[in-house]
């Protein structure tokens, strides 16, 4: 009964979270702008460009999905003094439409023979149909919803 109550809560915070990101938007990162998890400058890579904002403004920004979510379940290690309840949005850029899209409600392929900027890669889509194509497409192992990421799936792809 615990775990439900807990999955119920989690559950609530992400519905919460994504009706604050439905009203904001994705910010396009600066040159000088690094990924905290891999340092590599993250206006390079646009087609895999994602990113977290939190409730005070700041923004980070990330060179792809996987490194995203690293920071995401790790916020003490790849920024100290902030945490999930501090979050309003989080984009993920769409694989086909290359526009940002709300991560909370994003379809991720995991396992397919598309890299990214560090290699395999989490790739997100808008549409559950344009993801289910993709799979069958590109070789995807697993389709995914923002709450089923662990840390043990995002450490499969390094």
């Amino acid at each position: 009964m615990k775990n439900l109550a807990v999955s119920f809560i989690t559950l609530l915070t992400l519905v919460a979270i994504s009706a604050d990101a439905a009203g904001l938007k994705a910010r396009k990162p600066a040159n000088g702008d690094k990924c905290p998890v891999c340092g590599m400058f993250v206006a390079k890579y646009p087609d895999f460009a994602a990113q977290v904002q939190f409730r005070n403004g700041t923004v980070l920004h990330f060179d792809g999905t996987k490194d995203l979510f690293k920071c995401y379940q790790n916020l003490p290690r790849y920024s100290p003094g902030r945490k999930q309840g501090d979050i309003v949005a989080i984009f993920v850029t769409g694989y086909y439409s290359l526009a940002p899209i709300d991560a909370y409600s994003a379809w991720f392929v995991a396992g397919s023979d598309v890299f990214g900027p560090m290699g395999r890669e989490l790739i997100p889509f808008q549409e559950e149909a344009d993801a289910r194509e993709f799979m069958k497409d590109h070789k995807g192992k697993s389709l995914l919803r923002f709450k089923d990421i662990t840390p043990a799936i995002v450490k499969e792809l390094d």
